[in-house]
């Protein structure tokens, strides 16, 4: 169980793709991030308590198993990784060269994401649940749905005891301790 507080925080974590590029716009591509958000979880023994992928950004809220800088690394780097290798095997040229960052003769090299993410440390439960409420309405405010259960990947649906057979990513809001009310 996780307990969030002072000395016990969670961390919320917004990804922006390269130049804000909407490079997480079709659904294939977010599945592939959340699988690749599912395998960072289990290789780097982290919870993911919330989370929602947007055309051209990720937020997602963990506990602290690991250093921030460490759960982005995981997280930023098995997804951009799966991403690249998804772009080169199926011949999407034309998003590759936007991702580009250098090119070395036939060596090139990509950059999914910006590299200085948005990471806070939150160290009461009001402040996660700001974050959780935050995320679940990003589709909301994009305008891509009218409620924040309808947008597939998201947790939003999880957090309001909905969840679909196939949920693009299960996550860990169970294990979060709350303190009883006063």
């Amino acid at each position: 169980m996780f307990q969030v507080s002072r000395d016990n925080p969670a961390y919320y974590l917004t990804s922006v793709a390269h130049h804000r590029l909407p490079i997480f716009q079709k659904d294939a591509i977010k599945k592939i991030v959340c699988d690749a958000f599912d395998e960072a979880r289990k290789s780097a023994g982290i919870m993911i308590f919330a989370y929602v992928i947007m055309h051209e950004h990720t937020h997602v809220l963990t506990d602290n198993a690991r250093e921030m800088k460490e759960v982005l690394r995981y997280l930023n780097g098995i997804s951009a990784k799966r991403l690249i290798n998804y772009l080169k095997e199926n011949g999407y040229e034309s998003s590759l060269a936007k991702l580009r960052i250098r090119d070395r003769g036939k060596n090139h090299s990509h950059s999914v994401y910006e590299h200085h993410p948005n990471a806070l440390r939150i160290t009461g439960e009001d402040a996660v649940m700001q974050k959780v409420n935050y995320i679940h309405l990003n589709p909301v405010r994009a305008g891509l749905v009218e409620h924040p259960d309808e947008y597939l990947y998201s947790s939003s649906r999880q957090w309001h005891g909905r969840s679909i057979e196939n949920e693009p990513l299960m996550t860990d809001h169970k294990q979060i301790k709350w303190r009883p009310a006063a």
